[in-house]
């Protein structure tokens, strides 16, 4: 006989937990659910925090309701790897206090502005979320964009707390764009003119509420349907809220000691960094993370893998990828080298998180202008700092260059990819020589922001590589590449 569980709400569970309301967080999705939500839910268990969160639907076709259905509680599964041994956490987070959908509960939403312990504000309505909308009015109830959305929100508070300094907020977008903060004060007070709001509110909105720049970093699968009742199983409850993610936690935040004192995450195991400046670990992200991810794909979909877990565990391609980015990567990145290292090591340990099925090919979309930002930028510095091309990187490069012929060894390959790119390709491959092909896909600065031609060491080298691989393929090609 199978016995029906309770389905997962403060009631079945006893919970009499009543947190007061700190945090007004917009956005529902799995990712704030994963990240922000457990973060502070650690800071609760941790340093007894008691901080609640208002959870406000950013979009009309949102599901605040779901998450009102099981009283705020949902579970979070960790499933990865760390140091090479696998592992699994459960965790409860039983912060989410309340949810409001301000499409249809719009005068709730304006509530929330008026509680008296609410300090922080957390967003992500993702990249496009943080936008100036023309058309958006302070009538609006409520208007289009989440900037507007929350203007409403600390105007209501100012006009509620007469202007009290002592009532702004701490602003902390989670948005995946550079200087998410510094963007979304520029368009709050945008909004401030454009609907003829008060000088003194604009100045409460400039010096009394502070607005913090971000990085965030953890992979979040989401809700595993395809394997829903294993993970239910495991519970004394029925969830329909699991949301799963990688163990790795990064969480990097401008600030200064007066907002370390405001979030003391330095009292639990999580890696929240509060630093002056995040820029050096954005670009550490960017170089090591996104761009082993971007060098070893045209690398490894070449040599036969389809998923980045294969790439790292075989001995050939998860050699390459550790040399890139121990040998190469690392070195032209002016950071603590143990720091790096490290990263690299976690960095590493999530290739080959075999709870997560990472296509090479998903990751392969566009790999012109990511290979622009994240290897590129790398090479150019390696030749800087060492006057010599890094080897690795140069093989990629060349890796990336013949992918895009768009066919290997009888095979055709989906190039993903705008159709500019696609064209373009396809006929530089088509003119005589490998000389005129290199040549051309070096000199097309819209691809590089610049003639690649001009680094003569890299031309040649890359050439040298791009012989390899076509007499000899991938793996033979690369030793015979390497001993030159």
């Amino acid at each position: 006989m199978i016995l029906q569980k309770n389905k997962l709400s403060r009631t079945s569970l006893t919970t009499s937990q009543n947190y007061p309301i700190k945090i007004v967080q917009f956005g529902e999705g799995n990712f704030l659910r994963a990240f922000v939500d457990y973060a502070f839910h650690i800071l609760n268990q941790k340093v007894e925090f008691n901080a609640g969160v208002a959870v406000v639907q950013p979009l009309a076709g949102g599901m605040v309701h779901r998450i009102l259905e099981q009283d705020g509680l949902f579970t979070v599964f960790l499933n990865g790897v760390k140091k090479g041994e696998n592992i699994q956490e459960v965790s409860l987070v039983t912060n989410i206090v309340t949810g409001v959908n301000p499409y249809t509960e719009f005068e709730a939403f304006l509530k929330l502005a008026r509680e008296e312990q609410l300090e922080f504000v957390i967003s992500n309505t993702t990249e496009a979320g943080i936008e100036f909308v023309d058309t958006d009015t302070y009538d609006m109830a409520p208007p289009q964009s989440f900037p507007a959305k929350l203007l409403r929100l600390l105007y209501e508070r100012y006009v509620y707390f007469c202007g009290d300094e002592s009532k702004g907020l701490t602003i902390i977008p989670c948005e995946l764009i550079n200087y998410n903060a510094d963007t979304l004060k520029s368009i709050l007070l945008q909004y401030a003119r454009l609907w003829n709001l008060s000088e003194n509110f604009q100045k409460w909105v400039s010096e009394h509420c502070s607005f913090h720049n971000t990085l965030v970093d953890r992979i979040v699968p989401g809700y595993p349907k395809d394997s829903i009742q294993s993970y239910n199983a495991q519970l004394d409850y029925q969830d329909d809220l699991i949301v799963t993610a990688e163990p790795f936690f990064l969480w990097v935040i401008e600030g200064d000691e007066v907002l370390k004192a405001k979030l003391p995450f330095h009292k639990t195991p999580l890696d929240v960094k509060i630093v002056e400046d995040m820029q050096p670990y954005r670009t550490r992200k960017v170089r090591i993370l996104n761009g082993a991810h971007t060098a070893m794909v045209p690398f490894s979909m070449l040599y036969g893998h389809e998923t980045v877990q294969q790439a790292i565990e075989d001995s050939f391609t998860g050699d390459f990828v550790r040399s890139i980015v121990y040998d190469e990567i690392n070195r032209t990145l002016s950071m603590n080298p143990e720091e790096l290292r490290q990263f690299a090591d976690e960095v590493l340990d999530r290739f080959r998180n075999p709870y997560i099925r990472h296509l090479l090919s998903d990751i392969s979309l566009n790999s012109i202008s990511k290979f622009k930002v994240r290897v590129l930028p790398s090479i150019l510095e390696y030749i800087k700092r060492f006057d010599e091309v890094p080897r690795g990187l140069a093989f990629s490069f060349a890796c990336l260059i013949r992918f895009y012929k768009g066919h290997w060894q009888g095979c055709s390959i989906k190039l993903q990819d705008s159709k500019e790119v696609v064209d373009a390709f396809d006929y530089y491959w088509q003119l005589n020589s490998l000389d005129e092909t290199l040549s051309a896909v070096f000199a097309h600065t819209s691809f590089w922001g610049q003639d690649l031609n001009a680094v003569t060491s890299l031309y040649d080298t890359v050439l040298s590589a791009l012989r390899s691989i076509e007499d000899l393929g991938i793996e033979d090609g690369y030793a015979s590449f390497s001993q030159r």
